[in-house]
């Protein structure tokens, strides 16, 4: 089984942006467009996922500054299960949760799911992914694919 980082690089569902003045809504539609290239998504899935954040408030936004953008409202628009990944050079503001928290983001793990198993195993190895600190901070430095796969290289727990 290999790693989720490695199939984000193998299927180029990968992006790097600056960030700076870039709108939440503007992010979440360019963390989607690599999973549109190769066909996992259409062009207009990421507006579920902007209309689920405007419902609910900036829910995908996590600690450490990972944000996990997907939807939870029976997506229209997706054919394949996929992780994709946008780092940004600057922290994307998401607003306040209900608690008056601001929500910021500068790594974007875009998911789509048709195939609940692995989606379920998706979120698994994401999750070992977001618990390793070290491997966060790297990843929000990286540059390239092969920056990404030596930080996953080089921060990698047992698990992975």
């Amino acid at each position: 089984m290999s790693n989720v980082l490695e199939r984000i690089v193998a299927k180029k569902h990968y992006s790097f942006i600056n960030g700076k003045d870039v709108s939440w809504q503007e992010a979440v539609r360019l963390s989607a467009l690599p999973l549109v290239e190769d066909g996992s998504v259409d062009s207009d899935y990421y507006k579920q996922i902007v209309a689920c954040i405007e419902k609910h408030g900036p829910y995908i936004v996590m600690e450490h500054n990972i944000a996990m953008p997907h939807t939870t409202e029976n997506p229209i628009g997706a054919h394949r299960t996929a992780v994709g990944l946008m780092i940004c050079e600057n922290k994307i503001d998401f607003g306040q949760d209900t608690d008056g928290e601001k929500k910021e983001a500068n790594l974007l793990f875009t998911l789509s799911a048709v195939n609940s198993d692995e989606h379920m195993e998706n979120i698994a190895q994401l999750m070992d992914v977001f618990m390793n600190y070290d491997l966060i901070e790297a990843l929000g430095k990286c540059h390239s694919a092969e920056e990404i796969l030596e930080a996953m290289k080089k921060y990698q727990t047992s698990e992975n």
